[in-house]
């Protein structure tokens, strides 16, 4: 039989360095990364979402970043669509296909362990639930699916109102029954200490807030896109609104953030120790990664 095509996957927690390490086993393997983020997407979105930079890429090339505008809705079968042409055209090319990002979900959906619902945006139904909080999502999806409520991230509105969409049309959301992927794949964890990793938050904020992520914010509101699009991407977007809304102080604004991002790692964390397959490496050690990475495609 013919071997699969190799492919890479660089997982861990938010600032944790997974954008560094993929652009480093790019730049030594002939590679290539394709981003798999629901929000780095999206154009104009970029200190928020911790968007790689041009200077930070080099001469990698990088592929479904600023694909879509930002009151698009642009849907986890959308990424497997556009990330399976990437990864085609990047083996055409013979280069080795680097997945980099902290949307699992989009990581799982082109490793074939998960499904995307067959169900297109519907946006009248998406107005009728604005007038709810997390809260009263949460609690509906907890009364009409529980095993979905179970598992979703109860501060990702997106995630929350799609999962009630999907019931809204199919009456529950489809149970994920993996199948065999096309790939051979190697999934690469980057381990940090609890301590190191809050700290990296920490400084990521305020260097991200002394980069112009205020400014990002207004502009983007001046384009037309409204606050409760803003409000719907969470962490970043949601506590600068209600800085720029006076609900928060600056201090309290960061203060919030952090803690609110911390909690997003720690759920991240939990999520990546259902896979056994993922080989973790201290983030301190990117040769030991890419001894990893060589010995992988090396193997026939």
């Amino acid at each position: 039989m013919k071997p699969k095509p190799k492919v890479i996957a660089i997982v861990g927690p938010t600032a944790s360095g997974k954008t560094s390490l993929s652009i480093t086993l790019a730049k030594k393997c002939n590679g290539e990364v394709i981003s798999a983020d629901s929000r780095q997407v999206y154009q104009g979105m970029d200190l928020g979402t911790g968007k790689v930079t041009k200077a930070e890429m080099g001469d990698i090339p990088h592929h479904l970043l600023d694909v879509a505008k930002p009151m698009d809705i642009y849907t986890g079968a959308d990424f497997k669509r556009d990330a399976t042409i990437a990864l085609t055209k990047i083996l055409n090319r013979d280069c080795v296909p680097i997945i980099a990002g902290g949307t699992f979900f989009y990581l799982e959906l082109l490793r074939n362990n998960m499904q995307a619902a067959p169900v297109e945006p519907n946006l009248d139904f998406r107005k009728s639930l604005e007038v709810f909080s997390n809260e009263e999502l949460l609690e509906q999806l907890q009364q009409k699916d529980p095993r979905r409520a179970a598992s979703i991230d109860p501060d990702n509105r997106r995630r929350l109102e799609r999962s009630l969409e999907i019931i809204e049309t199919l009456g529950a959301v489809p149970e994920a029954k993996p199948a065999e992927s096309d790939y051979d794949w190697l999934l690469l964890g980057v381990a940090v200490e609890k301590e190191q990793l809050h700290q990296n938050i920490h400084t990521r904020i305020i260097q991200r807030l002394d980069e112009g992520m205020i400014t990002e914010v207004e502009d983007l509101l001046e384009s037309g896109v409204s606050k409760k699009r803003l409000d719907d991407f969470g962490l970043e977007y949601r506590y600068i609104l209600k800085y720029l809304d006076k609900e928060l102080s600056r201090a309290e604004m960061i203060e919030q953030l952090e803690t609110k991002t911390k909690q997003f790692a720690k759920r991240q964390l939990t999520w990546l120790k259902r896979y056994p397959e993922i080989v973790w490496v201290d983030s301190t050690e990117p040769e030991k990664a890419l001894s990893i990475t060589k010995e992988f495609l090396s193997k026939q």
